[in-house]
């Protein structure tokens, strides 16, 4: 289907809340057009039918996207992705997810037109801070006036959180990899009003015990993605029994199984 993870939530009775869709795994698939199709780019038709069928089954989207430009470009790219676009007299959403990921490196002038579709439409973005892959240090980690540049990051998204609350939460969210437990720990008291994604949970490394300090004292606070260990759980020698025939049984096992884990640690925790 072109779901690149899913994610949950202890606190839910739902055993997932939520799928990620990684806009690379479409790009990819641009060329050739399907034969006899208008769509001259059917890679990005699917995503849009991938976002659509994810919604019929009341399910939260985030887009996996990292856009990050300025001015006009990142405006479109925010109505693109969030809001809606204007052809002619008439509105439409173009990939309408709920969430989509962001690349804060242009500043401000980057993540500005986000924050103004985000407040228009209630809907939210997840600021890349400290992410997960074992090259993100070469610069997430420089120490800049005596802190690492994570933090630097961390304190800005609280700032941009603070302009843009929803309830309790911001519309403004982190991404912080379960890679990084203290680092995660660190950005948790940084950014107390913003929901962190935490990737890296399963094939990465991530366990439930690594991400307690990124939820906030009352359980909330952070959704928890697993990809690879979810969507191909049935090749993982635990689930194998179930076979590639069985991979939605192997699916759901591995989501029980990752709940239990994490809900277990946080029970431990109290």
């Amino acid at each position: 289907m072109g779901v690149d993870g899913c994610w949950c939530a202890p606190w839910s009775s739902k055993p997932v809340i939520g799928v990620k869709s990684s806009l690379g795994g479409f790009d990819s698939h641009i060329f050739p057009p399907d034969p006899g199709s208008a769509h001259t780019l059917p890679g990005l038709s699917v995503f849009r039918r991938t976002v659509d069928y994810c919604h019929e089954k009341d399910l939260v989207v985030i887009g996996d996207v990292k856009r990050g430009d300025i001015g006009s470009t990142s405006a479109a790219y925010a109505a693109g992705h969030l809001g809606k676009v204007q052809v002619g007299q008439k509105e439409y959403a173009a990939f309408d997810e709920d969430f989509a990921t962001v690349n804060p490196y242009l500043g401000t002038d980057g993540v500005k037109p986000f924050l103004d579709v985000c407040r228009e439409e209630k809907k939210g973005i997840f600021v890349l801070v400290k992410t997960s892959n074992p090259s993100s240090g070469e610069f997430q980690d420089r120490i800049a006036d005596g802190r690492p540049l994570y933090e630097w990051v961390g304190e800005k998204v609280a700032e941009w959180a603070e302009s843009c609350m929803g309830d309790s939460y911001s519309y403004v969210g982190a991404v912080v990899g379960a890679t990084y437990p203290q680092m995660g720990k660190a950005l948790r008291s940084l950014m107390p009003k913003s929901y962190i994604l935490v990737p890296g949970y399963g094939a990465q490394g991530g366990k439930g015990a690594d991400l307690v300090h990124f939820f906030n004292e009352d359980g909330l606070g952070a959704v928890v993605n697993s990809s690879r260990g979810i969507i191909a759980a049935y090749k993982q020698e635990q689930y194998e029994k179930f076979g590639g025939d069985h991979f939605a049984d192997a699916s759901r096992a591995a989501v029980c199984d990752m709940i239990a884990d994490i809900g277990g640690a946080l029970e431990r925790a109290k």
